[in-house]
């Protein structure tokens, strides 16, 4: 039985003449890894930030543990245990690492930061009393960000290219650290690279704003990577809708 912690009912994202998305139904159910996939520039990173009340989305519903809270600004969001990683990690002149993870929850001490901080790989005496600024890599400042979620234990974590700037070594710590956030709440994983699908347990498939296909990661992963060739640019010709209607 479906039983969504996050849910969307046909959001639609138009500004001024342009439309960014349209009637995205999306369900993330509880304690769940769900992807939403999309080649750069589909509208995936448009929809976390209407989903984390960046944007005001010109119709729809966005329904959270039960409450349609499309009104509700981002700090009654995130009061609701809604949080959004940014594609842009973090960063904050003068605070350090610490102080920035120690106010990521009530029940956070130094044991439960240094715990966070080797989840994601880092070394927690070379890093604590470093701060969240440009002397952190972009890596850096994702890991902590990380880190910050995995202290927070938000009801649905909305993970925006998480892999952005974080090195190769440092991925399967991301991955890793991902399913842990998981374990006390779901995950909104928003991505290009069809490799991360592996960790989750659903996948959608967005193309230009909309979307194609909602199923077992394994099989979205291989329509994405292996028929997945249809490009509204490239191709001015091809319909989408009919594309869209083949699928659902």
């Amino acid at each position: 039985m479906s039983n969504p912690i996050l849910e969307t009912v046909n959001l639609t994202l138009k500004i001024e003449d342009k439309l960014i998305f349209r009637n995205i139904n999306l369900k993330v159910e509880k304690g769940t890894i769900h992807a939403l996939i999309g080649v750069n520039g589909c509208g995936k990173s448009s929809i976390a930030s209407v989903l984390m009340g960046l944007k005001k989305p010109t119709k729809g519903k966005i329904i959270l543990d039960g409450e349609n809270i499309v009104d509700l600004s981002i700090t009654e969001r995130a009061q609701k245990g809604l949080t959004l990683a940014w594609q842009e990690p973090v960063r904050f002149e003068g605070l350090s690492v610490k102080d920035y993870l120690s106010i990521s929850g009530k029940s956070v001490n130094i044991d439960t930061i240094k715990k966070a901080l080797e989840s994601v790989g880092l070394i927690p005496e070379k890093y604590l009393d470093r701060f969240v600024d440009d002397t952190l890599s972009g890596g850096e400042r994702k890991r902590v960000e990380l880190a910050s979620i995995l202290l927070m234990k938000p009801k649905v974590a909305i993970l925006d290219e998480i892999d952005s700037g974080v090195d190769f070594i440092g991925i399967d710590k991301v991955l890793d650290t991902i399913r842990k956030i998981a374990q006390s709440g779901s995950v909104l994983l928003i991505t290009h690279q069809d490799e991360f699908l592996k960790i989750t347990d659903k996948a959608t498939l967005i193309c230009n704003g909309i979307i194609l296909r909602t199923g077992e990661p394994q099989g979205i992963s291989k329509f994405y990577r292996y028929e997945c060739t249809y490009c509204v640019d490239e191709n001015p010709d091809f319909d989408l809708e009919e594309l869209l209607n083949v699928n659902r």
